[in-house]
């Protein structure tokens, strides 16, 4: 009997514990993560859109494009004539859909001054920018997440002062300026690294032996499997790189110092510090991960930075990209060339910018969809 009751009495509870352990776990990959995915997704296109809009007017607003690029060099003839061709006598509004019409076709024109389409513009000399902008970033990263988070652990310290004070110079100072002193102690004053180029002219003739180049040094240099063409390669990156990654890195270590030290003094991180948790492992393991969401979320806006320094980085160092190019076309004042090389960055901000949200969404349990 009393076997039979104290069953009786134990059942219900094995029902609740296992109702408890059917229940099911908050997952953050939903049906509403994927309609946010949508919707940011989709959200690209008119932000695409409304900057093209505006690329086109403005470009425009001095007159035509081939009068701004080739007036003085051709006869009032031959100009009319190239005007009309390209059909920039037709109202503005058709030129402006017909421009549309080309882009849904994958046509961004052919520049003015050097007569070759502007996508084959993009493809040859983008692959260059991304490499500078790839190393700028690892530089960005190993330096301003390191140093934000010595400077966070040795709050108001000397260390800490030194570290913010370098931090200020880093974004503060003009990328060109920080490249020409770059060039000047590396490359004049010590003669260790070369102070213009992508690579010398060895290792271009190198190149060209190859069937299908990528564009990207790094990677050509280790299809051909030479160790000097690599090595040659990398010395070219290192100054540009490191002028580029610097501007960024003054931003990556204020915010690291920030976010880190706010979640150091947080009410969980000092329950974990009254267990006796060491303050290395704090820093790691219990201020570190809650302090990376907000660095996550600047970090699309630092690259949209990064990119828009880079015109001012590969005209320092001659880095022949994108930034180099359309340094070359506005002094033309070929706006069709101009146009094409916008509309990618903006493209590729978009791009990135999503994907920071996305990436966002997944790692930080605030934000709701």
């Amino acid at each position: 009997m009393a076997s039979k009751a104290h069953a009786q009495t134990e059942q219900p509870v094995k029902g609740t514990a296992d109702a408890s352990e059917n229940k099911p776990k908050k997952n953050r990959i939903s049906g509403g993560f994927f309609r946010f995915v949508i919707v940011r997704f989709l959200l690209i296109i008119p932000t695409i859109f409304i900057l093209v809009t505006i690329v086109f007017f403005v470009m425009r607003a001095t007159g035509d494009p081939i009068t701004a690029a080739l007036g003085g060099r051709l006869t009032p003839q031959e100009l009319q004539a190239r005007i009309h061709a390209a059909g920039y006598d037709r109202p503005l509004v058709v030129q402006y859909l017909d421009y549309l019409g080309g882009l849904l076709h994958g046509d961004l024109g052919t520049t003015l001054t050097d007569n070759q389409p502007v996508i084959s513009v993009l493809t040859r000399y983008g692959a260059a920018t991304f490499e500078l902008a790839f190393l700028a970033l690892i530089i960005a990263l190993i330096v301003g997440i390191g140093l934000g988070r010595i400077a966070a652990r040795r709050r108001d310290q000397a260390v800490d002062a030194g570290i913010r004070t370098f931090a200020i110079l880093c974004y503060a100072t003009p990328v060109f300026f920080l490249g020409l002193l770059l060039k000047l102690i590396f490359s004049v004053w010590l003669n260790w690294l070369p102070s213009s180029g992508r690579s010398s002219l060895t290792s271009e003739m190198q190149f060209s032996r190859l069937v299908s180049p990528t564009g990207f040094y790094i990677i050509d240099a280790l299809q051909l499997g030479d160790p000097a063409v690599l090595l040659d390669v990398l010395q070219h990156a290192v100054l540009p790189a490191l002028a580029l990654g610097l501007l960024t890195a003054g931003v990556f270590i204020r915010l690291v110092r920030t976010n880190v030290i706010s979640t150091y003094t947080s009410g969980y991180v000092e329950a974990a510090r009254s267990r006796g948790v060491s303050e290395k492992r704090l820093l790691s393991k219990h201020a570190w991960k809650p302090a990376l969401i907000p660095i996550i979320t600047v970090m699309g806006m630092q690259i949209a930075l990064m990119l828009a320094g880079a015109v001012l980085t590969e005209t320092t160092f001659e880095w022949k990209g994108l930034g180099f190019m359309l340094s070359t076309y506005l002094k033309a004042r070929d706006f069709v060339a101009v146009q094409g090389i916008v509309i990618l960055i903006a493209i590729i901000v978009s791009v990135v910018n999503f994907i920071v949200d996305v990436v966002s969404a997944l790692i930080d349990p605030r934000v709701r969809y």
